[in-house]
């Protein structure tokens, strides 16, 4: 590996909001793009990491490819020699390095796992994949000596656990992995923002999520443009007339005045001050639906016209060069803990 590298995971579900767009997939490709001349841009599906909670199984494989070319069609490049795009599972490596950090992790560890405890509470039936999810996460990332990973608040303690791992592997056999940078050099490295969070067109007090059970106050990707455009009509308000951002006295209208800016690639401020004086909420809200109707239309054709062919072929390209890199990880584990000679 001539360059160092920078690993981000893809979810492999494409029912995803214009949430999870904006705050996930753009900051995304756009680093892809950015940094792809000085680092080799690891950029993989965990398909594997799917079975943690009940899927759609008979889904999965198509939602994979369509995961990979959602990307494309925001702007991913398949012909970036140092951009690599992967199916988790088409790389053996993942589950065998997985299994002998299992056996070198403690179980009370896994136990105090903050993102454990949140998804299996109240849940009748929790999967050991659940449990031990943090495990392959390591896998995922010390297989290829990634020293930066963007992650989220709600993953910084399996980063954490990532390096602790790491070093105690190395500790007892040597130096076998590269230890990711902590926390904090990552949020200096890729920049720590306040965060993207675009709350439920219904009840703007929460986010918008796509596991809401009656999506009335969510715009999915996958919308109809006039169904996306009516969601925004029928958005909760206020009484107050006035058409300004503020979080906490208007969350309604602040929420619409933040999905405006991000469809114009305009800033907040700027998008505010347009519609100082504005009343009619009716008219405001026409506006931004017919934003929304416009990005929605003219993604949904980009996604349409992907060469999915041309996506599988980067995704199997992909998969030869890097099942090279990880195996030559395993392998020196295998070495360490007496596997091979």
């Amino acid at each position: 590996m001539a360059n160092p590298v920078i690993l981000t995971g893809l979810r492999a579900n494409n029912d995803l909001t214009i949430g999870n767009y904006f705050g996930g997939i753009l900051p995304i490709v756009d680093m892809a793009n950015t940094r792809s001349s000085e680092f080799q841009i690891n950029m993989f599906i965990p398909d594997l990491h799917s079975f943690t909670t009940p899927i759609d199984y008979s889904t999965l494989y198509e939602n994979i490819i369509a995961n990979a070319s959602l990307f494309n069609a925001a702007g991913l490049p398949l012909d970036n020699p140092n951009i690599y795009l992967y199916r988790q599972s088409f790389i053996p490596a993942h589950s065998e390095l997985t299994w002998i950090l299992d056996c070198f992790t403690g179980f009370g560890q896994m136990e105090r796992m903050t993102q454990f405890k949140d998804k299996s509470s109240g849940q009748a039936d929790v999967s050991v994949g659940l449990f031990n999810y943090p495990i392959l996460m390591a896998a995922d990332i010390l297989l290829y000596g990634a020293a930066y990973v963007p992650v989220g608040d709600d993953q910084t303690q399996h980063l954490e656990f990532t390096r602790d791992i790491a070093e105690r592997m190395n500790s007892r056999f040597g130096e076998l992995f590269v230890v990711p940078e902590p926390v904090k050099k990552q949020h200096e490295f890729f920049g720590k923002e306040q965060g993207l969070r675009i709350m439920d067109l219904q009840n703007p007090a929460k986010k918008m999520s796509k596991s809401d059970e009656s999506g009335k106050g969510v715009l999915f990707l996958s919308d109809n443009p006039d169904v996306a455009a009516k969601k925004i009509m029928s958005a909760t308000t206020d009484d107050k007339a006035n058409v300004v951002f503020d979080r906490a006295n208007q969350p309604g209208i602040s929420n619409l005045l933040e999905i405006l800016a991000l469809l114009r690639s305009a800033s907040i401020v700027d998008t505010a001050k347009e519609f100082e004086g504005e009343t009619r909420y009716g008219d405001f809200k026409k506006i931004v639906a017919d934003e929304v109707k416009r990005f929605l239309t003219d993604f949904q054709h980009k996604l349409k016209n992907v060469d999915e062919a041309a996506v599988v072929k980067k995704l199997e390209s992909s998969e030869k060069v890097m099942n090279i890199q990880a195996n030559r990880t395993l392998q020196a584990v295998q070495r360490a803990v007496g596997l091979r000679k």
